[in-house]
């Protein structure tokens, strides 16, 4: 099923809701509710779409239903909190206690359980969004160039001497970024948390690994053996070469 027009194109104040279910008789409404309460909301009638709408726009929080045809929202749940979120607030059904355990150990931050009062979820959603902290900042301006890449922080895009092009997701920019600004400085896993995470984590979490090493498969030659961004066994990560700016 394909989002409306709406549905791709949420006011431009407010939180940034990702809302996901399959139900369009529940999807619709909610939607139309939230916006009207000052939220702007990008709606998915599946994962696949929710992947899509998270890899291209900055998601403050994202309400996903749990029983969905193919991948369910567990899968997504956990997929979202490997990246370091955003938040989570599961939907679920009555009969679906073990599922909403499971949820939020995977990473889910609360639960709503079908039927539900849009009241009621809107007040969850706003403590939640309370609970998160500031936005990660924006990108420096400028094009650096590194190791024969140049990174563009506008179009979030490495383009390589040799003509190879590489698109980052928005928090794998703001992690390149700042590798960018700490060549050849060792940066913590709990450091690279504070750029990539977006909420509370703890200081070991998968996040930042997955994260470098997703920048590993688009900018490394061999990812199996990184020469660009190394791992520090028992420090973190560091970006092994120097940075100059502009095109040249």
């Amino acid at each position: 099923m394909t989002p409306s027009a709406a549905d791709k194109a949420p006011p431009e104040t407010g939180p940034h809701l990702l809302l996901v279910d399959d139900a369009r008789d529940i999807r619709d409404p909610l939607a139309r509710y939230l916006r009207g309460h000052g939220m702007r909301v990008t709606a998915a009638a599946d994962a696949a779409q929710a992947r899509a709408a998270v890899e291209t726009g900055a998601i403050h929080l994202a309400l996903v239903d749990i029983m969905m045809p193919g991948e369910d929202g567990l899968s997504l749940t956990r997929w979202l909190a490997g990246r370091g979120g955003p938040p989570v607030i599961l939907l679920t059904a009555m009969a679906e206690e073990a599922d909403r355990i499971l949820g939020l150990e995977l990473g889910a931050d609360d639960y709503v359980v079908k039927p539900f009062s849009p009241r009621e979820l809107l007040a969850r959603i706003r403590t939640v969004l309370r609970r998160a902290p500031p936005a990660a900042p924006a990108l420096p301006a400028g094009r650096r160039r590194v190791a024969g890449w140049t990174f563009d922080p506008a179009t979030r895009e490495a383009i390589h001497d040799d003509g190879r092009r590489a698109v980052l997701t928005s928090r794998e920019a703001r992690l390149m970024a700042v590798f960018l600004d700490h060549p050849r400085e060792v940066l913590s896993r709990a450091r690279l948390l504070d750029v990539t995470q977006g909420r509370g984590a703890k200081p070991y979490d998968r996040a930042v690994d997955n994260a470098v090493a997703r920048l590993r498969r688009k900018l490394e030659d061999d990812p199996a053996q990184p020469r660009l961004l190394v791992t520090e066994w028992g420090g973190g990560y560091a970006l092994a070469a120097d940075v100059a700016e502009g095109d040249a």
